[in-house]
């Protein structure tokens, strides 16, 4: 990477506003917003390494703002509790960190405020975040990058959207040994400086960003998680140490819960996927268990990237292959012998106990085993009078409820569950036509759901004991 060259040569970074670096300017600053972390943070690094070499502090400014995509209380809870490790793991760094709020939260603003010579951001596949950065690059009169920073492998060497796991896999893995290195985590050569009279919010623990915002409550935040980089280190060491080498076992059992539970920290940049991915690949344990994790999190998740980087119509139907629309229309008119409105699906009430179990997890927790996700999203297919109609449906609930919703996995998810992407045509049946279909009794043979059941029940009911509200 060249900076005064006003060049790169990492495909992690996309020169949004091209340009020779200010030379009047007085610091580098990075723009922060997916990636919420201090550590192996690929945009913050190129920050850094643009600030050591133009001889610039570095400084990061953080504005959440009331109107991002679908959040709520609960989602505003879990960011918060992450601010506090974001300024303590910057002082190491010795780079500074600026938090505002709305309606204190243009960069634009703040820029004018501190005259920095280069603007670095994050990039961030979702339309609307993509749009904020094109409106940026329009309005800035200083170079501004963004970087790929929550991938192994940069989303632009992909070039297309991927049709499945098995066009993706050969790509990736043929990267891998370029892209899942350790990285640098450099510390600025200069100290940030605050100029005298700047406005910002102390970032203490308990602070509450959401104060005096028209926000919805309605959704409260949940005791099962507590967010921030650090809690995701002690979750990332609890996985390698005590969950790893069992994984291949255990992680279609929600009962036994074999899984990382990493994925909300993923969702808000907590902890970086670099970081996960070199824990495990150097974690004592076969070959072949490391290999079915880094699939998960590196090919598939990628995947769901990709999707929706690549894909514009993600949040609706449209998203699906040409196959799974022909199939789900000839069957448009069979009979739903079983319906729920959408109020009926969101508290929980239907007549498949497992399926109820599953949502009440994400009404709880905020989070749901990943195993019964897709079970979760099939049956609001079968349950619905559209297939439109159960698409828009499970993204809602999704977006509504879980920490690690408003996510290109999530997304894929439900696409892959409802119009069959990234799947295959399957044996034709009612209602779903083509589309895989999943049952209670086929789902319930492969772990214990009578447990898993169990388990949320007596978590309502003690919760409900202890006074805590459910949604």
């Amino acid at each position: 990477m060249t900076i005064l060259g006003q060049s790169t040569s990492d495909p992690r970074v996309t020169i949004r506003r091209a340009g020779v670096p200010a030379a009047g300017g007085d610091c580098v600053v990075y723009w922060m917003q997916r990636s919420q972390r201090a550590l192996d943070n690929p945009a913050l690094d190129v920050a850094v390494r643009a600030g050591n070499e133009l001889g610039k502090p570095v400084v990061v400014f953080f504005a959440p703002v009331p109107f991002y995509p679908h959040a709520n209380l609960r989602h505003y809870t879990f960011l918060s509790q992450g601010i506090p490790d974001i300024a303590e793991d910057l002082r190491a760094r010795n780079v500074g960190f600026v938090l505002r709020k709305y309606p204190d939260h243009r960069l634009l603003k703040f820029c004018e405020e501190v005259n920095p010579c280069l603007v670095v951001g994050d990039e961030n596949p979702m339309a609307e975040p993509e749009e904020w950065r094109k409106l940026v690059a329009q309005k800035l009169t200083i170079p501004f990058w963004t970087v790929d920073s929550d991938v192994i492998v940069p989303s632009r060497l992909l070039e297309k959207q991927q049709y499945a796991a098995y066009t993706i896999r050969p790509r990736i893995k043929s990267r891998l040994a370029q892209f899942l290195v350790p990285l640098p985590n450099q510390v600025a050569e200069h100290k940030w400086e605050s100029p005298a009279g700047l406005h910002f919010i102390e970032p203490s623990v308990g602070i509450d960003i959401t104060e005096g915002w028209r926000i919805d409550r309605s959704v409260e935040a949940v005791r099962a998680w507590h967010g921030g980089t650090h809690a995701a280190m002690r979750l990332l060491q609890e996985f390698v140490e005590h969950k790893l080498l069992r994984y291949p076992v255990q992680r279609n059992h929600p009962e036994v819960d074999g899984t990382s539970r990493l994925s909300p920290y993923l969702h808000f940049g907590h902890i970086g996927p670099h970081t996960v991915a070199l824990a495990v690949r150097n974690a004592n344990v076969p070959e072949k268990t490391r290999e079915a994790f880094l699939e998960e999190l590196i090919v598939r998740r990628e995947l769901a990237i990709n999707f929706v980087r690549f894909n514009p119509d993600y949040e609706s139907i449209a998203a699906g292959p040409s196959w799974a629309h022909a199939t789900l229309a000839e069957h448009a008119g069979d009979p739903r012998p079983v319906q729920y409105s959408e109020a009926q699906l969101e508290r929980g009430e239907t007549h498949d106990p497992l399926w109820n179990a599953a949502h009440k997890q994400i009404l709880l927790t905020g989070w749901m085993h990943n195993y019964l996700r897709m079970y979760w999203a099939k049956k609001i297919l079968e349950w619905s009078p559209s297939p439109a109609a159960a698409y828009q449906i499970a993204v809602r609930l999704n977006d509504k409820y879980e920490l690690d919703g408003r996510d290109p996995n999530s997304y894929e998810g439900i696409a892959w569950a409802i119009v069959g992407k990234s799947d295959r045509a399957w044996f034709d049946r009612p209602i779903f036509g083509k589309v895989r279909y999943m049952s209670f009794a086929s789902y319930s043979k492969k772990f214990n759901s009578k447990e898993f059941i169990r388990q949320i029940d007596a978590l309502e009911n003690g919760l409900a004991r202890t006074g805590h509200e459910t949604p």
